[in-house]
């Protein structure tokens, strides 16, 4: 066990119980921290690693060459052919689609050319899913669930004979799904309920259990299946229950496709399977990575499909964007367009700051991705979490510019904004996600402030400077960010200072609430909202530099200026705010009366209600409202793949 290891094992002994167990399997998800410190890791120090985001990643000339020429043909099918309507309206997305996309290269654009895919890396994939994004969300994802963390896996972890064997199909013909969520979990990716164990004769594992949400579970030649499996610890010899990552398909016995899909509010093309599992025999030879390290599996994969969804999301947000822009020109109300009314262009130009901001973090995220950076956990989860929230709210925003015919189905608004909300709980809740960005981008930090207070005179001159800002309020110099042109010097200057009070901040309130600050879910949203937000500004800023070396000029240039300048203002304001939150709040009548609510939800009868189908207590379970479904569609059980098994 490491000096910091045995840090934290001492602080945690001054917490509950039941939140030492919620840290610590957290920990145990993650694995060892990498060996460098990643952009936002260096954010919570007080620094700046400069060389990480500037200049803005840039592809190269033939790799931009192709996936432009793969976005030419793919933007012309989804203008002119791609049904989208029908899709959302039939809730199925038809094979002769699903096969245009394998005929087209999309289906298999990540995947390495020896196998028959394309080979593009992750940032023309992200281009070419905001395309989609643009026009369909269900195709949207159906393409990110195959690609990002169906068949990613075996291309991340596989063996040679399993990317031999599986590859080729699932670039031509085949999908892939990602079995994961399971009816107790969602967002508690370590608290799986599968089970698999090993053969006694070791040729195959057993597997038992069920699983949920898998997207396009009932379409798919493969399947990618989490499953606890008790492991002997090498160091202890005793044994532990870890993840270990199997590959399935729907033809072994056992597997059991109960539900296809499930009637839903939006990206309603895409199916969603219930998988039961019952003695399922997997070959050791369908085994992915090492037994155990089925979580260092998942978590990898989900770094791929946050991007993924982000990307979706960017394609949707421009498009309401720029939808709102031509309904309030040419919407006449009071004698005028509504854009001449100031509420109106308040909603347009954050709108803008917003779309710039979510593009620039995408492709500064695939950038880290194809860059192959080590430590980005932190930034795809920032990624992820800032697109779904503010291509959310660009929908919205549209939604409300265009008035009563945003809801009207031909005008597709609607349905864009319906398939947008999913993006805010899927792949981890944002509010999740908070807590992990604040508590993950911190913990190196953490670890060394815990250091340097249980071995003061080991870290004589760290803990001076330490315990100057601390204490005495003594801030550390702010970061320089000299990469910029020298138009840019006063954005840079300010988002230095930014970066300077966060970490001035974070470091005081960690000192001051001490072991508190471990369970305070609160306070670490709203440090993660401050980063995310930073995060945002620098990637934004990074952007418009590499526009401007590329001879950025004239109106484009006063447009882009324009929108960064007011987002600065916006996200300025958003973190003076969030930093006032952090000492004078409503967390105390907050929690009297969410306690007060919870106690008067006993009073209501849990049959007028929907409950959790698996919830812990027994007293609730099976007996919350049950719902007539005569007239809602279903789609029946059993896989509808018709290929030969993979």
């Amino acid at each position: 066990m490491t000096t910091a290891e045995s840090n934290l094992q001492k602080e945690l002994k001054k917490v509950s119980s039941k939140d030492r167990e919620y840290i610590q399997s957290g920990l145990e998800m993650l694995g060892p921290d990498p060996d460098t410190l990643g952009h936002v890791k260096n954010l919570f120090y007080g620094n700046i690693n400069e060389k990480l985001v500037f200049p803005y990643p840039e592809r190269s000339a033939e790799e931009t060459a192709r996936c432009d020429q793969l976005l030419a043909e793919l933007g012309e099918y989804l203008d002119d052919e791609h049904p989208a309507v029908q899709i959302d309206e039939d809730q199925e997305i038809p094979q002769t689609v699903v096969q245009r996309l394998f005929d087209m290269g999309v289906l298999g654009m990540t995947i390495p050319k020896e196998f028959g895919g394309g080979g593009l890396g992750i940032t023309s994939y992200n281009r070419v899913l905001a395309r989609i994004g643009r026009t369909c969300g269900s195709t949207a994802v159906l393409v990110s669930a195959h690609q990002s963390i169906g068949c990613k896996a075996v291309m991340l972890f596989g063996t040679d004979e399993q990317k031999n064997r599986f590859l080729p199909r699932m670039a031509t013909n085949a999908l892939s799904a990602f079995c994961l969520s399971e009816p107790n979990v969602g967002c508690d990716a370590g608290g799986q309920e599968t089970r698999c164990e090993l053969s006694e004769d070791g040729t195959h594992y057993i597997l038992n259990g069920e699983k949920k949400w898998a997207t396009s579970g009932a379409l798919s030649a493969l399947f990618t299946v989490m499953a606890k499996q008790k492991i002997d610890d090498p160091r202890t010899g005793k044994a532990k229950t870890k993840v270990t990552a199997l590959i399935c398909n729907p033809s072994m016995e056992g597997v059991e496709i109960f539900s296809r899909n499930r009637s839903k509010c939006g990206i309603r093309g895409t199916w969603q399977a219930r998988i039961r599992l019952n003695n399922v025999k997997v070959p050791v030879e369908n085994r992915l990575h090492d037994e155990g390290k089925g979580l260092n599996v998942a978590l990898t994969c989900l770094n791929y499909g946050r991007c993924t969804l982000s990307a979706g999301m960017v394609g949707a947000g421009s498009y309401a964007y720029e939808q709102a822009l031509k309904w309030a020109t040419y919407r006449h109300q009071f004698q005028r367009p509504i854009a001449d009314f100031a509420q109106i262009q308040e909603k347009l130009a954050r709108m803008a700051s917003w779309n710039y901001a979510m593009d620039a973090m995408l492709y500064m995220t695939t950038g880290f991705l194809d860059r192959g950076d080590s430590d980005i956990m932190v930034e795809t989860a920032i990624c992820k979490v800032f697109c779904s929230d503010h291509g959310w709210k660009i929908a919205d925003d549209c939604v409300q510019i265009m008035g009563g015919e945003s809801y009207m189905t031909e005008n597709e608004i609607e349905r864009l904004w319906r398939d947008s909300r999913i993006n805010r709980i899927v792949e981890g809740a944002n509010e999740v996600m908070g807590q992990f960005i604040c508590n993950y981008g911190a913990k190196p930090l953490l670890e060394s402030m815990l250091e340097i207070k249980n071995a003061p005179f080991q870290n004589v001159t760290a803990g001076m400077r330490l315990g100057a800002e601390v204490f005495l309020g003594i801030k550390r110099n702010t970061p320089m960010i000299k990469s910029v042109d020298p138009s840019l010097a006063p954005l840079a200057n300010r988002v230095a200072v930014l970066i300077r009070e966060f970490s001035h901040e974070f470091k005081r309130l960690s000192a001051e609430m001490k072991e508190r600050f471990a369970t305070d879910h609160l306070t670490q949203s709203r440090l993660a909202d401050i980063v995310i937000r930073i995060h945002a500004l620098i990637c934004s800023l990074s952007k418009l530099d590499n526009n401007l070396s590329n001879g950025l000029s004239g109106a484009e240039l006063e447009y882009e200026q324009s929108v960064v300048d007011h987002l600065f203002s916006l996200f300025e304001h958003d973190i003076e705010v969030t930093r006032s939150e952090l000492r004078q709040n409503c967390d105390a009548t907050m929690e009297r009366a969410a306690k007060n609510a919870l106690n008067w939800s006993h009073t209501l009868p849990n049959v007028k209600y929907v409950i959790p189908e698996s919830t812990p207590d027994a007293s609730a379970r099976g007996h919350g409202k049950q719902v007539n479904q005569d007239h809602i569609q279903s789609f029946g059980e059993g896989s509808v793949f018709q290929g030969e098994p993979t």
